[in-house]
């Protein structure tokens, strides 16, 4: 039941393709690392570097570091902190956006028959700076993200080979939203990549993500075509 779940939200984001005005083209690279120091504490990390539309140059560098508290293996609260920023490259114009965030999140995890499930609550304050006109604000924005990793073959215990992963995170402004774009949906990103397991300490995957972003002031939702690899590894 709850892999259907993450088809349908999967699938949520074609249906908002009928509205979406503009299409943009881009690649992503990522590097999620988790760490356990002890039973209970452990740090993660993620960096990404994400192109401009057509992969023209590098617009969202992010570096996310956090420190982790593991109530169970399958139980963990998170908190960290954020810089990421968007550089922004015209005729008229070459400037760079600033944003920091502290976060907090709680994930879950459980698999289903052969299939490992991931449910992941993340709540975000944003400090973004001001840029020419606009000015600096404050936001809060809650996240939600589940994703699946299903072997290709079967396995009681999936440590080495091939799998699919499917995942979906839907984005909602609960603070301040006139300051973002005025509406409680920001975002939905849904994803389908192939990868390879190669020990229970590293994966290395390739896949689509199709984000959808929800641009109320400008009435030209934005729908981004993501080219992206990612490097798992667990310590």
């Amino acid at each position: 039941m709850k892999l259907k779940l993450l088809i349908a939200l999967a699938a949520v984001t074609l249906a908002l393709n009928a509205r979406a005005q503009h299409h943009e083209f881009s690649g992503w690279g990522a590097w999620f690392h988790t760490q356990k120091f002890s039973e209970h504490w452990g740090l993660a990390f993620d960096a990404q570097f994400r192109s401009a539309d057509n992969w023209d140059y590098l617009k969202n560098p992010l570096i996310r570091p956090g420190v982790s508290y593991y109530f169970k293996k399958n139980k963990i609260a998170t908190v960290g902190y954020l810089y990421t920023g968007t550089h922004k490259v015209t005729d008229t114009e070459d400037s760079f956006r600033r944003e920091q965030r502290i976060w907090e999140q709680y994930i879950y995890s459980h698999k289903i028959q052969r299939t490992a499930v991931m449910h992941r609550f993340r709540l975000e304050q944003r400090f973004v700076d001001s840029q020419g006109a606009k000015e600096e604000f404050f936001a809060q924005r809650m996240r939600y993200f589940i994703r699946g990793v299903i072997p290709t073959t079967k396995v009681n215990e999936f440590t080495k080979g091939t799998f699919v992963a499917l995942q979906n995170e839907v984005f909602a402004n609960i603070q301040n939203k006139d300051a973002t774009n005025g509406s409680i949906f920001d975002q939905n990103r849904a994803y389908v990549a192939f990868g390879y397991r190669f020990s229970k300490m590293l994966d290395l995957e390739a896949g689509y993500l199709n984000q959808y972003i929800n641009q109320v002031e400008t009435q030209a939702n934005t729908m981004n075509h993501v080219a992206q690899v990612a490097l798992y590894t667990r310590f």
